[in-house]
Formats: C-alpha cells, sequence, structure tokens
C-alpha cells in the first residue's frame, strides 16, 4: 500500500522524528543519499503558483536522482473535466510519486485512493504539511528543540496554523492559534488536533486574545488574504490590523523567542518590517529547510529510510 502524506496525521512521530533528523543531516552534508532515487520519477501536479515549493522540491528530486515533471492542471485533461480518479490511475503507471498543490482537500484524498503511489500534500485549503516539518527544523536549529516548547500563531487561522496544530503533538510543542473569532480554525481538524495533543500530553489552543502570546518561545504568522481571497482582502486587513506582529507583540514572548513566517510576506500588513527584518526573524532558514525536509520525506515515503539509523 503506497504511503501518503495528506496531513500529519498521516505520519506517527517516530516517523516525524526519522525525517527531521534526516533533514538535519542532509541540509549539514548534500552529498548524503546523493541519487539514492535514481531511475524514479517525481510528478508534480499544480493548480496554484508556487515559488519555495515548486523549487524546492525540483531541486530534492535531482539531488535524489529522480527526474521531476512538472504540470499544472490547466495543461493536463483534468482541467478539461477528466475526473481526479482517472488522473490518479495514469499517472501511478508513470511516475513513482506525486506532488499536488491545489485547492480543495478532497481532490488530493480522491487522487490517494485512486493511485496506486505516494501522494504529497504541497498545500491545501485545509493543510501545508510539508510546511509545518520545515517549521520544526528551524525551531530545532534555532531553539535546541521543539519539544516542550510553545508556537504561537497569530493572525487569520489557515491551512499553515492547520498544520502547526497538528505537527504540535508530534514533536512535544504546544501550539496557540492567536486569532479573531471570524478568521478561526477548521472545527473538524482541530478537533483531531484536540485529541492528538490530549493523547500525547501536548496542548493546543484557540484564543482571540493577543495576551495568549505571552511567554511563547516562537511567533508565527502568515499573509491575510492567501491565493483565492483576493475578494476579502480588504475586510481582511480591517479585522486583522490588531493582530499584526510588530516589536510591541514580540516584546511578550519569551527571551530569545523566534518569528517565523512561511512567506510570502507582506510587511506592513501581518509583520512588520522591523520584526521580519530583526534578529529573531528566521524566515529565511524556514525557506531553505524546505529543500531538506522534502528530501527527507521523499526518501521516508519511498521506503529509504526503512533501515535507517
Amino acid at each position: 500500500m503506497a504511503r501518503h502524506f495528506l496531513t500529519l496525521f498521516d505520519l506517527s512521530s517516530e516517523q516525524v522524528a526519522r525525517v527531521l533528523e534526516v533533514a538535519g543531516k542532509l541540509k549539514r552534508d548534500r552529498s548524503l543519499f546523493r541519487n539514492a532515487l535514481a531511475g524514479k520519477c517525481l510528478g508534480m501536479l499544480f493548480s496554484k503558483s508556487s515559488t519555495r515549493t515548486r523549487v524546492s522540491f525540483e531541486v530534492a528530486a535531482a539531488h535524489l536522482g529522480m527526474h521531476p515533471i512538472f504540470l499544472t492542471t490547466s495543461q493536463i485533461q483534468m482541467g478539461r473535466g477528466e475526473p481526479p480518479e482517472d488522473t490518479a490511475r495514469v499517472l501511478s503507471s508513470y511516475v513513482d510519486a506525486l506532488v499536488v498543490r491545489t485547492y480543495a482537500q478532497a481532490e488530493i484524498e480522491t487522487l490517494a485512493e485512486f493511485g496506486s503511489i505516494p501522494v504529497i500534500n504541497a498545500l491545501t485549503d485545509l493543510a501545508h504539511p510539508c510546511q509545518a516539518l520545515a517549521d520544526v527544523q528551524a525551531m530545532i536549529e534555532h531553539l535546541g528543540s521543539a519539544r516542550g516548547k510553545r508556537m504561537a500563531y497569530v493572525g487569520a487561522a489557515n491551512n499553515v496554523s492547520n498544520s502547526l496544530c497538528a505537527v504540535g503533538p508530534l514533536v512535544g510543542m504546544d501550539v496557540v492559534v492567536v486569532c479573531p473569532p471570524e478568521y478561526g480554525p477548521d472545527d473538524a481538524f482541530m478537533q483531531r488536533c484536540y485529541d492528538a495533543a490530549s493523547a500525547a500530553g501536548t496542548c493546543i489552543e484557540v484564543s482571540a486574545e493577543l495576551s495568549a502570546v505571552d511567554g511563547a518561545d516562537a511567533v508565527y504568522t502568515d499573509v491575510w488574504a492567501s491565493m483565492g481571497q483576493e475578494d476579502e482582502a480588504a475586510e481582511r486587513l480591517r479585522v486583522l490590523s490588531p493582530y499584526q506582529v510588530d516589536e510591541a507583540l514580540m516584546a511578550r514572548t519569551a527571551e530569545g523567542a523566534i518569528f517565523l513566517h512561511c512567506l510570502p510576506a507582506y510587511r506592513g500588513k501581518e509583520v512588520s518590517a522591523a520584526v521580519i527584518d530583526g534578529p529573531s526573524s528566521r524566515v529565511f532558514d524556514q525557506a531553505a529547510n524546505r529543500l531538506h525536509t522534502e528530501k527527507a520525506l521523499l526518501l521516508e515515503l519511498l521506503g529509504k529510510l526503512d533501515n535507517w539509523e
């Protein structure tokens, strides 16, 4: 049975720890696992534009010896009405894994259900699990560990905050989503996160109060209007302006706290220039980590880490 990565719930805490450990080694030594997946092909099916996700996965594939094939839905028959079930079956006979960046989580779940190869969520409206792996790697690098730390996500809840809540219990991290009630997280997804946190002994919270940032080890934010939400931009700016991550907000955090952002960022909106360009910012380390965590993830899903120590 193919191993998929549709949300963080698809990996165990042991698998996440292994992926992060290997990612750290890959960052220090790019020759490690060089061409380990030679002869294989990586399909990349994107319905949304991308900078970091596309480039990092193409480079990851190249380093591992895979041949990446980039497709947009407008370039294939799925864009003309071919069912995703048929697309999944056909692509499974050509490529060895499929990276998908799309809107609806249901679409990627259908591709995984009807395909016979690993399917990787490179972003949907519900989840951005690949980003969360890079985020945790940044915390390990700059805070020593994610375990026992507290992450505060500030702004409109979205796929990124969902994935932070999902990864928290897997790495022993508490997460609080600080957002106005009208831009809160997905209830069904969050219930799974609450259940996972309860089992892991960690804490997941949602709060409208900026005081929830107090003592956090990391503060995270994202754009207030994501792709497909451009028509809401003015209203979101009005409601979310009090949630800008600025120097006053960062002053409420723990000593040595870091600032994270998945990028692209809009200075003067969700984050001030003083914060994102300041000494606490680790946003470009996060971006760099996408390459290494995705290489490790491909190795994990394609069975190359099964006997790795």
